[in-house]
């Protein structure tokens, strides 16, 4: 399970107890607000995305949505989201759970601008009913990210 997966990512870092499971689902971005008591854009969206030959995740603010030419302006190509049916395989998480920790090896993460604006934020962490608070640090800390990244559209800064 993936789940599993994050919490013996995160053990490593003394972390695994800031895991927070729900007994609702937290799968999209509307749900986790809910089950977090919090605004959707807090919510950390991780997209999964094939770019050539590589598998990317970008982790982006709950309001943000993939702006197409400047995905294709950063990676060289149009943006397509990796099928629901392959998620897991290719990125070790399933839709809902998809998150930038515990990644399959290979697995691209880039972190979007538009989290920036937040003091923390709540990704998954590996299955559709679970997040972790982090600060903008602590998420540069804990991703092995490549680099930051400016792909989305729809969310203003504050």
């Amino acid at each position: 399970m993936s789940i599993a997966r994050v919490r013996e990512y995160f053990k490593q870092f003394g972390m695994e107890d800031k895991i927070i499971e729900f007994d609702v689902s937290s799968a999209t971005v509307d749900l986790a607000a809910v089950a977090l008591n919090c605004e959707g854009k807090r919510i950390g969206k991780t997209m999964s995305f094939l770019a050539h030959e590589d598998v990317i995740v970008i982790l982006t603010a709950g309001d943000a949505k993939i702006d197409n030419s400047k995905y294709k302006k950063f990676f060289g190509t149009k943006a397509k989201m990796i099928p629901y049916e392959e998620a897991e395989a290719l990125t070790g998480h399933a839709p809902g759970g998809v998150c930038p920790f515990a990644v399959n090896e290979g697995v691209k993460i880039y972190l979007d601008v538009s989290i920036k604006r937040f003091e923390t934020i709540f990704p998954a962490c590996g299955s559709s009913n679970s997040a972790i608070e982090l600060t903008i640090p602590e998420i540069e800390k804990y991703t092995d990210y490549i680099e930051w990244i400016d792909v989305c559209k729809g969310w203003e800064e504050e």
